[in-house]
């Protein structure tokens, strides 16, 4: 019996190579990262009148929003696209990413108490907010195609859909791998500098604005339009509105470059999450 026990011990030490990083043990609990995915969208809306409606409101009420002040006092061009089309495709993308961001920017802080009494690979937790962010996301499609449908019936817009929109899940890849990436690099780094924290209400509302979402990019020209093809997101947004509306150019070599940051920025947030998880404790 003793032996039987044995055998089924893991031994955790707490020094670990730079790249050991377990990822393995991630597809062995894999039941509890769909745990937290289930307690990550019940608990969202668990204690709201509307629930899940919200994920319909908040979308809508925002396209408006942008569609008023952008679409009809600041007269944004939006490429023969309707404004309220236009905004709302780049929101629905765009707040997955954001999800995906601001959520897990805040593992180590949120889970301390959870982390701190039982073993279980840290990166479920960030990884549960990303799948779980994909429902919200799909509902937000769901409804930008009957929108789509509406507008092309009612002859407001002509839908021009082409052969990239095949390129969705990768639109779709690349914004969760990135949001998941510099999410846990975020918050490895806010464990040991809190201030960082402060920072990211403010930053993630600049780089919305550093996105194309609000303007085509063929609005800007300069070094503007140059600095803001540095942003890996701006070539996910342009090319998810090419796919839909036929407007602009497919950008290949843009999303090879937001492919590449992406592995970049995901590889090293992965690297230091792993390194922080084994002291965060002392620090948090």
């Amino acid at each position: 019996m003793a032996m039987d026990r044995l055998k089924n011990t893991e031994i955790l030490g707490p020094n670990r190579g730079l790249f050991d990083l377990r990822l393995r043990e991630l597809w062995r609990y894999k039941d509890l990262i769909f745990l937290f995915v289930r307690r990550d969208f019940v608990a969202q809306y668990k204690q709201t009148i509307l629930g899940p409606i919200w994920f319909v409101i908040q979308p809508v009420l925002t396209a408006l929003m942008f569609f008023v002040v952008f679409g009809k006092i600041a007269s944004i061009p939006t490429q023969g696209i309707h404004p309220f089309l236009f905004y709302f495709t780049g929101l629905s993308i765009w707040g997955y990413f954001s999800d995906c961001f601001t959520k897990t920017s805040n593992t180590f802080v949120v889970n301390a108490g959870l982390f701190g009494k039982v073993y279980f690979p840290r990166l479920a937790v960030p990884i549960s907010i990303v799948i779980s962010g994909l429902v919200k996301l799909f509902i937000h499609f769901a409804l930008l195609a009957i929108l789509l449908s509406w507008f092309s019936f009612s002859g407001i817009q002509t839908l021009n859909v082409n052969l990239t929109l095949g390129l969705l899940p990768l639109y779709i890849l690349l914004m969760a791998l990135l949001g998941l990436g510099m999410g846990i690099l975020f918050s490895s780094l806010t464990t040991k500098y809190k201030d960082l924290s402060f920072l990211l209400t403010f930053g993630i509302q600049l780089l919305m604005y550093a996105t194309p979402i609000i303007y085509p990019l063929s609005y800007t020209s300069g070094v503007l339009h140059e600095v803001l093809q540095w942003n890996p997101l701006t070539s996910i947004v342009e090319n998810l509105r090419f796919s839909l509306y036929g407007i602009g150019a497919f950008d290949g070599m843009g999303l090879l470059y937001t492919a590449s940051f992406t592995a970049v920025i995901l590889f090293g947030g992965v690297i230091v999450f792993n390194r922080v998880e084994q002291s965060f404790m002392d620090t948090v």
